[in-house]
């Protein structure tokens, strides 16, 4: 008799093939210019149960260029596998051609040449045309948001989420869980959590003086389709007051809880769900993880780490599904679910081609009014980027908006060594592109933003590199607390991620001087997004606009003061 695992390994295949078959014809498809919607969402419908999945939108409502990463690091069980491969080793593994569509989607070499090709990504517009086409093919799919949704642009900061709410409740998701929707802090939060129309869910989000879980917050809900139900469980970021500052959300606790999750999967099942899927913003290999520990789970749509995958991966019975950022891609998985056990899927990773995809005109329209207010400050130019500059962040370690922040750090605030945070979000400029007020907040937006000013000992500076390197590189994925590697300015450094915490970091030079940072001397570091209560300074928009437009002319070149071993 065939075993599950046999089935879904099948299933597996079959995606192969198609995905494989697929990417070949759409580079050919794209260089005859006859690249269209149609081809974009062809789907053979499968099965009995629909899941659309988008996640990480980061309040970007209109298309964008967004450049993947080019270093991507996996440490552990999770060297050397996806999503920690990238760039031409990724095409190989996906059977994608250069040049090709999905390459320019999905890796990074020769982004800005394929970038002025075949245009930007995303648009929650164009979103909306992808999930209304499968929704009339499938009525009853489950659309699943995995948060990060209300964060991340000028508008969003100055509705305090509003736009986003607004945005997202034409687009009708079922479900939804959380990570920077925090930082809006808890007041706001919950007020907006009590009029959204669909589940606010997270089974690990506590009450943290009671240490139970939060009455604002369902762990999970039950659906009925395809006359399969179905319970989706929340996860939401498990780090909250590690990664982000705890004083803006003081009545709540999170963590991993898989415990509890476990507690849920088998209350779901013995209320009779057939699938059970975890909507998650855990990162990916904390994922790949929990499946490993927790059974019962049939499908985790993964979120927080931005990895767009053309195939899920196979842990156990469990498929995890990652579906990329900032409204790149939408993943549609059709199941066939029977007697209570999911028995196969056809998945597919849609890229929103922003050229080829027409836009929802209501959704255009509602996107358009929330912007109106702000339109004069969106569209102000204040630089530019020279003719062979590409502005991108997205990689373990610096991306070139980062070191133009640092740049501006270390200028406008006069310090010796710049400290910018590892986040993922933030998406790119091509070369001789107009840089906008819009395009600074993108890569600039939060509610901490205050460039502070400080003094620290050069013993003191690789502690917290220590710290921030242990985040990204212990080789237990529940102890990888952060984002990537803290961006730093002034300063160059030697990180050897395959050593145990306290002794990756070496060869700390200040760049200005080459002179080796020394442990008792004190430098000034500048720096932004403190997690500390009460961080004095200008925003760091503030700070980095007023840098450009001394500047005038944005240029970039190569960053070689980190140097990586260990790999």
């Amino acid at each position: 008799m065939i075993s599950r695992r046999d089935f879904l390994q099948v299933s597996m295949a079959a995606s192969a093939i198609v995905g494989a078959s697929g990417f070949g014809n759409w580079a050919r498809l794209a260089a005859q210019q006859t690249l269209t919607q149609d081809q974009l969402l062809e789907f053979d419908t499968f099965g009995n149960v629909t899941l659309i999945h988008v996640t990480d939108i980061h309040a970007q409502l209109k298309p964008i260029y967004f450049r993947e990463p080019e270093i991507n690091l996996g440490v552990g069980e999770a060297r050397g596998r996806v999503p920690h491969i990238t760039g031409a080793a990724f095409r190989e593994l996906y059977g994608i051609k250069d040049g090709s569509p999905l390459a320019y989607a999905l890796t990074y070499d020769d982004f800005a040449a394929l970038g002025k090709e075949y245009g930007r990504v995303g648009g929650l517009d164009r979103v909306s045309t992808v999930v209304n086409a499968i929704r009339a093919a499938r009525p009853d799919a489950l659309l699943l948001d995995g948060g990060d949704t209300w964060h991340g642009s000028y508008t969003c900061y100055q509705t305090a989420g509003q736009d986003m709410v607004n945005v997202m409740n034409k687009l009708a998701p079922d479900a939804m869980t959380f990570h920077w929707e925090f930082t809006l802090g808890s007041e706001r939060v919950l007020e907006l959590v009590e009029g959204l129309p669909f589940a606010a869910l997270g089974q690990n989000i506590f009450d943290k003086e009671w240490d139970e879980p939060s009455e604002y917050f369902g762990s999970y809900e039950m659906f009925e389709r395809g006359g399969t139900k179905i319970a989706v469980i929340g996860q939401a970021f498990p780090y909250m007051p590690i990664a982000n500052p705890g004083w803006m959300f003081p009545e709540f606790s999170f963590g991993i809880r898989d415990e509890r999750m476990q507690e849920m999967v088998d209350e779901a099942r013995a209320e009779g769900a057939g699938l059970v899927v975890v909507l998650s913003h855990n990162g990916f290999d904390v994922d790949h993880k929990m499946a490993s520990r927790v059974s019962g789970i049939d499908v985790i749509l993964s979120g927080h780490t931005h990895d767009a995958l053309p195939e899920p991966v196979l842990v156990g019975e469990t498929i995890v599904i990652a579906s990329g950022s900032n409204g790149k891609f939408v993943s549609r998985v059709d199941l066939d679910v029977q007697d209570g056990r999911m028995m196969g899927f056809r998945h597919k990773l849609i890229p929103i081609f922003s050229d080829v995809i027409e836009p929802d005109p209501e959704m255009t329209a509602l996107i358009d009014e929330q912007r109106a207010p702000f339109l004069d400050q969106l569209t102000e130019v204040i630089g530019q980027t020279a003719d062979d500059a590409l502005l991108y962040r997205r990689g373990n370690f610096n991306g070139t908006w980062d070191d133009l922040i640092c740049d501006a750090l270390l200028s406008e605030r006069e310090a010796d060594i710049a400290m910018s945070p590892g986040v993922r979000w933030g998406p790119s400029l091509l070369p001789g592109q107009d840089i906008t007020r819009e395009d600074l907040w993108n890569a600039t937006s939060m509610t901490y933003p205050n460039a502070y000013r400080t003094e620290m000992t050069g013993d003191f500076i690789k502690v917290v590199m220590e710290d921030v390197a242990d985040n990204l590189f212990n080789e237990d994925p529940y102890y990888q607390q952060g984002g990537d590697m803290v961006r730093v300015g002034g300063m160059g450094y030697a990180i050897d991620i395959s050593k145990p915490q306290g002794s990756r970091i070496s060869n700390m030079t200040l760049l200005r001087t080459g002179e080796a940072i020394d442990p008792a001397k004190t430098y000034v570091v500048a720096g932004w997004a403190s997690v500390n209560e009460g961080t004095e300074g200008p925003p760091i928009w503030d700070v980095v606009e007023s840098h450009i437009k001394k500047l005038g002319t944005v240029t970039t070149a190569p960053n070689t003061s980190v140097t990586v071993s260990g790999v």
